[in-house]
């Protein structure tokens, strides 16, 4: 296999429809969906869907797992999740016709000791096979947020490349472990700098803090604006396409798989965030997350507007931003 990804919290998620949320009275939902789901997941799917050969592991609730395992049998994604005693959390999605959306969290899976045991020998196992890791989402009740350098460390002493894509206190344990790329939104590189980030100076400051820490690759995610990926040779900006949004839920775990596509390819950074940003800018448009025909990110690839921030073009050894008003 190609890549694998890591679901240490997945979800069941029950997406609702209504016209207006009426709290204390019944409400009568006019459409609903329930699917298996968790960051790690979505982006094994669109990594299939880029056609490659992933497996993927985790803790999954053996009580109520099919709609797990029906949904890795119809994407032919090779299972490796380790089960453990009870089930699954859900996640309600209430969305109304106004557009304001409710989350409901249940609380997730209780993880012991010999089912931490059991992930890292499946990890062991799998480890010979794939060079490539993508370790994403929440954390279950019983496992500290440490736990994600812990991972993270584990596999590269194996000689293995880890994407990371956590928030709160798991990002910021992980990327103690100096994983090879990170990819923060706006809020959670807040949340980590533990100060308001307003200018892409700012988020330069971040990023060159982080690479100085081992990271090499930061991409941050500023939503409709586009992204940032600050690289060891170059820094790059891609604005996605205008697209009419249907849905934000897995836009990000989209560009996560857009990402670890290309760089296990070893392509370079401007064509893998081309391809990472089309790829996103589709998932805002659908409900569903992926897509069955690869021709439909050809003219979102087009579209994406790549500008090159550093000095690096004309000073070879240059990382920094300093000149970026430069830029054209």
């Amino acid at each position: 296999m190609d890549i694998v990804t890591i679901t240490l919290n997945p979800a069941l998620d029950l997406t609702t429809r209504l016209e207006a949320m009426h709290p204390g009275e019944v409400n009568l939902v006019s459409e609903a969906n329930l699917r298996a789901a968790g960051k790690g997941i979505n982006v094994a799917m669109v990594l299939k869907d880029l056609g490659r050969d992933v497996g993927l592991t985790g803790w999954l609730g053996a009580e109520n797992q099919q709609s797990f395992v029906s949904l890795f049998e119809e994407r032919a994604l090779a299972d490796h999740f380790v089960r453990v005693a009870g089930s699954t959390r859900i996640n309600v999605k209430i969305s109304e016709q106004s557009g304001r959306v409710t989350d409901l969290n249940l609380p997730g899976l209780t993880v012991h000791e010999a089912e931490v045991s059991a992930l890292e020998a499946e990890l062991e196992r799998l480890a010979p096979k794939a060079d490539w890791f993508v370790l994403a989402g929440s954390l279950p009740k019983g496992v500290a947020p440490a736990y994600c350098a812990h991972l993270i460390a584990l596999l590269k002493a194996r000689g293995k490349q880890v994407i990371f894509d956590c928030s709160g206190a798991a990002l910021t344990e992980g990327l103690k472990a100096a994983p090879t790329l990170v990819k923060p939104n706006l809020e959670e590189l807040e949340q980590w700098a533990g100060r308001p980030i307003r200018t892409l100076e700012e988020q330069a400051e971040c990023a060159r803090a982080l690479q100085a820490s081992g990271i090499p690759h930061v991409v941050i995610s500023n939503g409709a604006d586009g992204l940032v990926w600050f690289g060891p040779d170059a820094t790059w900006q891609a604005i996605p396409p205008r697209m009419e949004v249907v849905s934000t839920v897995g836009a990000g775990d989209s560009l996560v798989a857009g990402l670890a596509h290309g760089l296990s390819l070893g392509w370079s950074a401007e064509q893998t965030l081309r391809l990472a940003t089309a790829v996103s800018a589709l998932a805002v448009s659908q409900v569903a997350v992926g897509f069955s025909d690869i021709k439909v990110l050809e003219p979102l690839l087009e579209q994406v507007r790549l500008t090159r921030l550093d000095a690096a073009q004309r000073q070879p050894h240059s990382h920094s931003m300093d000149n970026s008003g430069d830029a054209q």
